[in-house]
């Protein structure tokens, strides 16, 4: 059986502290493809509610000195309960209040994935090959190089996403080319796949493959969406994106990849 299999019949509850832009296309997502949501970021309540939940998503998306105490609730709680938590450093280099916030995440909580694009990966290790603006990466390094660089440094499993993407553990890579490149024209894209890698990570099975099987799925979704005749551009993906998750088989992914 598939993960994507397993997932649609566990249907893990995922605990997202994520930004304020992508909350509802975040829930909407998860739903979509067999996940379920929870947002809250209430301090009085963040740490039990991550211990009721399967996985919990740190997104610095529009971050706050709240946000960033109830991030280390729940990750402490999370670690407590042994599920998988996530990070996604967005736009990790463009202040360094972010940049430092995230390298305090990854020193005090057990971080079981950093899902992050070229920039905000290199911004994390100070490669300067690599730089940011906004949200977005700027630059043409080595990707595969740069997410083996930041699993040695982090020791943890590094999921790179852009033109090519790159799930790299401490002794092993896996390289993954199928998507649209309009998926870069939505807003909120790489925050869902940032919530859908951690639904992924709560199943049984080792954690590089249970991601691989997460990108590939995401990406065969968007490449679906792109191939409808009604999609003519990014607002029209929006929507035949979350049909394409929710529609998208193991053999679909199968047929497409690009190997």
């Amino acid at each position: 059986m598939s993960y994507l299999q397993k997932l649609r019949e566990t249907t893990p509850l995922i605990h997202n502290l994520t930004n304020e832009v992508v909350m509802n296309f975040t829930a909407n997502g998860l739903y979509a493809i067999g996940a379920a949501p929870v947002m809250s970021k209430a301090l009085d309540e963040v740490s039990d509610m991550a211990t009721i939940t399967n996985g919990v998503l740190l997104n610095i998306g529009t971050l706050t000195s709240s946000d960033v105490e109830a991030m280390f609730l729940a990750g402490k709680a999370a670690n407590k309960k042994g599920i998988p938590v996530v990070l996604d450093p967005v736009a990790a280099g463009a202040t360094s209040y972010r940049l430092e916030t995230c390298h305090k995440l990854l020193e005090e909580l057990d971080i079981t994935a950093i899902r992050g694009n070229a920039g905000e990966i290199a911004a994390l290790i100070g490669d300067e090959q690599w730089a940011s603006r906004g949200v977005d990466a700027r630059g043409n390094g080595d990707v595969v190089s740069l997410a083996q660089k930041a699993a040695a440094t982090f020791r943890t499993l590094i999921v790179l996403t852009g033109e090519t993407d790159v799930i790299a553990s401490e002794d092993e890579t896996v390289v993954c080319r199928n998507g649209t490149p309009l998926l870069g024209s939505v807003t909120g894209t790489g925050c869902l796949f940032s919530s859908v890698l951690t639904a992924f990570l709560t199943l049984e099975g080792p954690a590089i493959e249970k991601a691989t099987e997460a990108i590939r799925t995401y990406t065969v979704a968007s490449e679906m969406a792109a191939e409808h005749p009604q999609v003519k551009g990014p607002g029209t993906l929006h929507p035949y994106f979350l049909d394409a998750l929710y529609a998208i088989t193991p053999e679909d992914v199968e047929k497409r990849l690009v190997r």
